[in-house]
């Protein structure tokens, strides 16, 4: 054999041999599903770069990862529940005299905890008063679910569930790594506040999540299902139900987002319409089960003068018959079009008023009437208008029902 095919034959042989390498790595990582499957993608398409882009980018299998780097509560960590707070410069807080159990699971008087970290000498320490505050809760309510809950920690997120360490971490780097992405897609509208971590609880069953979220819900009345919600009730957090992380990822991006606007109290539809976007640009849109067309029609069947009304209020987002997944198409569709001109936008959102579904914003910022708006978007004839005396909940209760419950339709 000459000498050029020998050598053609060992780079092939060397390439073969870096590229399972890399693949076997990815493979083994705690990044998500569509993000190993693009870099495997790359490996076998870009001779040797793809290698070395998995060789710096992707951490090493949880297995080989030294114990230093595990995640606070895991590798057989089980801190007790503290029954008292101390911070210096405080009274000591009793943890148990503040919490309550409705629902068999324990709640913090976030007031009582509010009132206590605010006679710290910081505004910084304040943020860490009210810090230690809800992980004592999720102390408590780890140890309430059952020994099978673990608490996981990063500098972003704590993290409520059964997952394996792995399992908590790689979801912990995502949450981390979503907050960032929101941040810079909703320039000037999204908000963390600093200092702050995102709190997420995963529940191994429908059934305890519904238990758990249905503490939430006014008494009586049928609500719509929902794969994860954000509640905003003194220690704003979102629940999901346990799943593969590939099919928990858009409902993450989805909760995340609410948290991030839930500084602005906004409208309920344009809370959706901008969390569903969101959702869609940084997971990617699920495929349609109907085309436009076929939705338009539905809309067209649906929706009246009497009826948006309930969007306008928000009510239709929680219904159980098709209105439900109207309701937030069609806000979906809306703040796909009005974040066009995103400046103007971004000035809209963050003056919408609850009380008025942002009428009197969307004239001021961005020159619409919005009913007219709504109207023009499924060719209605009818005067659309937000009408907030005909809501039959009056707008003071109603902001502080959907200022702490916000639920993700499936």
């Amino acid at each position: 054999m000459s000498p050029a095919p020998a050598i053609f034959l060992s780079l092939l042989a060397a390439l073969v041999l870096l590229n399972t390498w890399a693949t076997r790595r990815v493979r083994r990582s705690n990044e998500f599903a569509n993000r190993k499957a693009l870099m495997v993608m790359g490996i076998w398409i870009l001779p040797f770069l793809g290698a070395f882009m998995a060789r710096y980018q992707f951490a090493p299998p949880a297995d080989s990862l030294p114990a230093a780097l595990a995640l606070p509560g895991q590798g057989g960590e089980h801190p007790p529940a503290p029954e008292v707070l101390r911070m210096a410069g405080l009274e000591p807080f009793a943890v148990r005299d503040h919490l309550s159990a409705p629902a068999g699971l324990p709640l913090m008087d976030w007031q009582a905890l509010d009132h206590w970290a605010g006679q710290a000498a910081s505004p910084e320490a304040t943020t860490e008063a009210i810090a230690l505050g809800r992980r004592a809760w999720l102390l408590h309510l780890r140890d309430a679910i059952g020994p099978h809950m673990h608490l996981h920690e990063s500098a972003d997120v704590s993290i409520l569930s059964p997952l394996e360490p792995p399992v908590a971490q790689a979801m912990a780097g995502y949450v981390g790594k979503t907050r960032q992405r929101i941040a810079r897609v909703l320039d000037g509208v999204a908000r963390f506040h600093p200092g702050e971590k995102s709190v997420l609880l995963v529940l191994e069953s429908e059934e305890l999540y519904y238990h758990y979220v249905g503490q939430f819900y006014p008494d009586g009345g049928e609500f719509a299902f929902s794969g994860g919600m954000f509640i905003h009730n003194g220690c704003p957090h979102f629940v999901v139900v346990q799943a593969d992380l590939s099919t928990i990822e858009p409902v993450i991006a989805h909760e995340l987002t609410h948290s991030a606007l839930s500084y602005l109290h906004l409208p309920t539809w344009l809370d959706e319409g901008l969390a569903v976007n969101t959702e869609h640009r940084l997971t990617g849109a699920r495929h349609p089960a109907q085309t436009p067309q076929a939705m338009h029609q539905r809309h067209l069947a649906f929706w009246n003068a009497e009826r948006v009304q309930e969007f306008w209020s928000g009510d239709s987002f929680h219904r159980t018959d098709d209105g439900n997944a109207l309701s937030y198409d069609l806000a979906r569709i809306a703040v796909e079009q009005l974040a066009r001109d995103w400046p103007a936008f971004s000035r809209f959102a963050t003056s919408a008023n609850r009380r008025d579904a942002g009428a009197e914003a969307a004239a001021s910022m961005l020159g619409i009437d919005l009913g007219s708006y709504i109207g023009a978007l499924v060719q209605a004839s009818e005067d659309w208008a937000p009408r907030p005396a005909a809501w039959p909940t009056q707008p003071a209760q109603q902001a502080a029902h959907l200022h702490f419950l916000s639920a993700r339709h499936q």
